[in-house]
């Protein structure tokens, strides 16, 4: 039986609690929400050890308490090793890329619903990265031709993978979380398949990496 993904939401309507509540108790297979929150500290007082071993996944709009979208919380959240998917109304290119920049596994726009959210969440905790209608755009008009552009942590990310035998080397040799090794992964495989390049496995990763210039054959 594969185990349960835990869940934790902040978002400060209670009609967004509810109804993710609702969806993730009709998914297969189950997601079990263990806390929602109106705010960040809200959060933070019931988890301050970060990444906690009691929520797998954070679900989180960025525009708590105000109108514009708020990065501290997320930048706090991927920095930490902690997965999450953001889930916000906002649906402008630049919101988007900023988010993942940051760090987020996937970014969704509430229009996007329930099946996109319960999808989202499942990937956010396996090595398959999830891309929902919102994201692919952003993701697309990022880049020309079929090009990606990887962060510096990506790229970071990606050489210590090839050189190393598991995301827990990785994670060692570059002071981070193994779940952040994972985000930065999965990260990497969503900006290829946005642009119709998918990369599920470690050597089409690497061949798609060697293709684009990102490293050559000398730095394995």
């Amino acid at each position: 039986m594969r185990p349960t993904v835990r869940v934790a939401i902040i978002d400060d309507h209670n009609v967004v609690h509810a109804g993710v509540e609702a969806w993730c108790s009709r998914a297969d297979p189950p997601i079990l929400v263990v806390g929602s929150f109106n705010n960040p500290r809200e959060f933070f007082a019931a988890f301050p050890d970060l990444p906690s071993d009691d929520v797998d996944v954070v679900v989180i709009d960025p525009q708590v308490e105000g109108n514009r979208p708020e990065f501290d919380t997320l930048r706090k959240l991927c920095e930490a090793g902690q997965c999450v998917v953001v889930y916000c109304d906002m649906f402008a290119d630049e919101v988007i890329l900023t988010s993942l920049d940051f760090g987020a596994a996937t970014y969704l726009v509430k229009s996007e619903g329930m099946r996109h959210l319960i999808a989202a969440i499942q990937a956010a905790c396996s090595a398959t990265p999830y891309v929902g209608p919102a994201m692919a755009k952003a993701l697309s008009t990022n880049h020309l031709s079929g090009r990606i552009k990887l962060s510096e942590r990506e790229k970071q990310v990606l050489l210590a993978w090839f050189q190393t035998e598991s995301k827990e080397l990785v994670a060692k040799r570059l002071y981070i979380a193994p779940a952040t090794v994972r985000t930065h992964l999965q990260r990497a495989r969503a900006k290829y398949a946005a642009v119709g390049r998918p990369a599920p496995t470690k050597s089409a990763l690497l061949a798609r990496a060697i293709e684009d210039g990102i490293l050559s054959l000398n730095d394995l």
